[in-house]
């Protein structure tokens, strides 16, 4: 099976395909690059993540990236793991994501989401059982930074069998032979890192971020995503010249990290008008 026939397939006992390629397919259609923001669940609670994953949508966000609580998020710099420390100790866990997805579908976001984290949660939560939840909660795809292609087939055949897609991740390092290795087994979209090194903000991207998404055009048909470093309109505005979307993380986290004194309808308002910002509005 192709990535674009894997990214067509529908949801189990419907007929819907992937939200997430239909949304892509939506945005290009528009001519608009989808921003893509990152929440880390729970933090600095969960009631802000509830109010700010419809604030940052007002805002002109596109997809929502659930960020699922890790105590070693190796792909993830400082800021980032720093939310994750604090929501575990406030004992946010794997089934608390699954639960804010429930609580969001039910309150009228129809907007893709997605999960995002680390193997050894999904290993210890039943792999066969997480994909199955993700599907019932209404997660659209799952985002594992530290899961290889060659040892990603149990997942993603679990999430075929629910009609989810896993995205997979490629580094200006990647060689040809794996990026078709990734092209081969991805959906939905593609995860490119822009940088080696971790998640936070940068001045720039990297000059050869457009030879590099080339090179992984050759390979797949599936929509390219940007993530790590992206902070500004500016990195928003030069993606959207060579990509299909842009991932937001750690500036996210740190606009929270600066409203947290406020009440949580003033964080969201913040987030709401940071996202409303990187889109030049």
């Amino acid at each position: 099976m192709t990535s674009t026939e894997a990214a067509q397939l529908p949801a189990m006992g419907g007929a819907r395909p992937s939200r997430i390629g239909e949304t892509f397919a939506r945005l290009k259609g528009e001519g608009r690059v989808a921003i893509m923001p990152y929440l880390t669940v729970g933090f600095p609670d969960v009631a802000t993540t509830l109010a700010a994953v419809p604030a940052v949508l007002r805002g002109g966000a596109d997809l929502i990236e659930l960020g699922m609580p890790f105590s070693d998020p190796l792909a993830d710099g400082v800021t980032i793991q720093r939310a994750n420390q604090r929501v575990l100790e406030a004992g946010v866990h794997t089934g608390t994501v699954l639960d804010v997805a429930r609580r969001l579908r039910a309150d009228g976001v129809e907007a893709p989401l997605l999960a995002m984290g680390y193997f050894n949660p999904v290993l210890r939560y039943g792999v066969e059982r997480f994909a199955a939840d993700c599907a019932a909660a209404g997660i659209d795809g799952l985002i594992v930074p530290d899961l290889p292609p060659e040892e990603s087939d149990e997942l993603a055949a679990a999430c075929r069998r629910h009609g989810r897609d896993l995205i997979m991740l490629l580094a200006p390092t990647s060689t040809d032979e794996r990026i078709k290795s990734v092209a081969e087994r991805a959906s939905g979209f593609i995860y490119c890192v822009s940088l080696t090194g971790v998640t936070g903000a940068r001045a720039s991207l990297s000059e050869g971020l457009a030879g590099y998404l080339a090179r992984v055009r050759r390979f797949t048909d599936l929509p390219l995503a940007v993530g790590f470093g992206i902070s500004k309109p500016e990195h928003v505005a030069e993606v959207a010249q060579i990509a299909d979307g842009a991932i937001v993380g750690a500036a996210v986290i740190s606009r929270l990290e600066e409203s947290e004194a406020l009440p949580v309808p003033e964080r969201a308002a913040a987030l709401e008008g940071f996202v409303r910002g990187l889109r030049g509005g």
